[in-house]
């Protein structure tokens, strides 16, 4: 369809920044029936979607930002999706001047939920509305149905939610989008969801690591072996691609893919936000921190090279007597690593929703999960089923199904994890996970002697077992105590 061939101030729906992620969004809202406007700040990209998928839906497509916003209709509903940070302000400040109250910009990308927290105080003092939403799934999901994160006003989720669930997943016929909360509640989720997917990651791949150091597997092997678990409990979109990606031969060297790829993993920085936010809320992410660190280890060149080589490993040959038995037992490590993983994650929202005032239903966190996103899988619905049970469950581990489903695995996580240690294996994420599990379920923790340590050096005072109150000891004089 030719540029501008709709009136001005009727497309439903605008899309700024037309990128591959924008672009695919733009072409999902038209697929599905929507007058889309579109624009970017390089005419030949807006120009260049018409060309190539101007047949899908109703484009309107604009040179200059103020041809953009007049094509809209009232409230106008903007979507911004271009680089988190300065990009997005200045997007953003473009926009303000030409907008109208009661106006909706939605910043799709992934933003740090404090910059939209002021963002979205800003544009709130102009009568405009703003809107952090996550969106996950990457390209494919982008265009096919991702899973969506809006937060901001409840009013502008009246005029978004039906366009945002449309073009949303679906999972037994319903959306993987809902009204997260206030202000910055739906980056926060997508942060938290990053952060989970860290260490699904990492998992995943201390677990390709066992098989392949436990069995001298090859990675075809392998594959096949995840293709197997897809199959079953672990049934998710990222075991999913392993089994693909492990089985994929190098074009160039005949080689398996895996083999030939640099052991440096990337990040974008959502792992790392995770991380810093669990430390100022006092969560314990063990298993997302393990995941976050363990990439930059891998990118750690100077130091591995200069390691390799040079600190003994003092460890034996590993020779699995039971092939079976260990992949069973690696599989069940496995499932109980990513229960924790997404524990910790609810713990987290949990956490934020208090601190922020979100008031966020982490049932429906997990219901929105289950299709478009890159973490979806299998046992979201289990974990939707618990928050229904306990609205405000205190530990996704301790809900019946999933308190069942972890013990059952629990002497093959203890295997895994003691036999990674023996052989010289590094399993971070596996091992945090499992220290996280005893630390959690102990009747008594050695905290009770940093405490008093505490007290020693610092006079930080205690509290006692036996009676209430707030105490310090007199260290360095006659040792009585006094009330604090």
């Amino acid at each position: 369809m030719a540029a501008n061939t709709t009136a001005p101030g009727t497309a439903e729906i605008g899309v700024t920044g037309l990128a591959v992620m924008g672009r695919n969004l733009a072409r999902n809202f038209a697929r599905n029936g929507f007058t889309v406007a579109i624009h970017n700040r390089s005419f030949a990209k807006t120009q260049s979607l018409l060309a190539d998928h101007g047949d899908e839906g109703t484009f309107v497509a604009s040179e200059s930002t103020a041809d953009f916003v007049a094509s809209l209709a009232r409230p106008r509903k903007i979507v911004v999706m271009v680089k988190a940070g300065a990009a997005t302000d200045a997007v953003i400040d473009e926009l303000v001047p030409l907008l109208d109250a009661g106006d909706i910009v939605v910043d799709a990308g992934n933003a740090h939920f404090p910059d939209t927290i002021r963002r979205e105080r800003a544009l709130r003092e102009k009568g405009l509305h703003f809107v952090g939403s996550g969106v996950s799934g990457g390209e494919e999901g982008a265009l096919l149905g991702p899973s969506i994160m809006p937060g901001g006003t409840r009013e502008s989720y009246e005029w978004l939610g039906p366009i945002l669930e449309k073009i949303a997943a679906k999972v037994d016929g319903v959306p993987c989008c809902t009204y997260v909360g206030p202000d910055g509640a739906g980056h926060f989720v997508k942060m938290v969801h990053n952060g989970i997917e860290y260490a699904d990651m990492q998992l995943i791949a201390e677990a390709y690591d066992l098989l392949k150091q436990g069995l001298g597997a090859s990675a075809a092997e392998i594959g096949q072996i995840f293709a197997e678990w897809n199959t079953g409990d672990l049934e998710s979109f990222l075991i999913e691609i392993t089994a693909d990606v492990l089985q994929h031969v190098d074009a160039a060297t005949g080689s398996a893919f895996v083999d030939v790829v640099l052991d440096q993993a990337e990040q974008k920085g959502t792992g790392r936000w995770t991380v810093q936010n669990a430390l100022d809320l006092g969560v314990p992410i063990t298993g997302i921190a393990e995941a976050t660190f363990a990439r930059a280890l891998s990118g750690s060149v100077p130091q591995r090279q200069a390691a390799r080589g040079t600190l003994p490993a003092l460890t034996t040959p590993w020779q699995v007597e039971d092939r079976e038995a260990f992949i069973e037992d690696v599989r069940l490590a496995l499932y109980a690593s990513k229960v924790v993983a997404y524990s910790q994650g609810f713990d987290q929202i949990a956490a934020a929703s208090a601190e922020f005032g979100w008031d966020i239903d982490r049932g429906a966190m997990a219901r929105i999960w289950r299709g478009g996103c890159i973490i979806r899988a299998r046992f979201l619905n289990r974990i939707t089923e618990a928050y229904e049970r306990d609205v405000n469950l205190p530990l996704l581990l301790a809900d019946e199904y999933f308190t069942g489903a972890v013990a059952n695995g629990v002497q093959a996580w203890r295997r895994v994890v003691s036999g990674a240690a023996l052989h010289g294996v590094p399993t971070p994420a596996f091992s945090s996970s499992l220290a996280y599990y005893d630390g959690v379920r102990a009747e008594r923790l050695p905290a009770a002697l940093i405490q008093a340590q505490r007290d020693f050096f610092g006079a930080h005072t205690y509290r006692r077992t036996d009676k209430d109150g707030t105490f310090h000891t007199a260290w360095s004089l006659d040792r009585t105590e006094q009330d604090a």
